[in-house]
């Protein structure tokens, strides 16, 4: 149990990551910024349902 919550908090925001890296990537080939904050609310949606379980 102990090495489960450990796991939980070393992979913290890592769903805020990839959604950043996903949004940027989009942003360099449109060129515009919104779909940073796009893919920051995404990744945080998928960090929030996934704790939720």
């Amino acid at each position: 149990m102990k090495d489960n919550k450990e796991n939980l908090r070393s992979n913290k925001g890592e769903w805020i990551g990839i959604g950043v890296a996903i949004g940027a990537a989009v942003f360099v080939v449109t060129n515009e910024p919104v779909w940073i904050a796009l893919g920051v609310a995404i990744g945080a949606a998928f960090e929030w349902v996934k704790r939720k379980k």
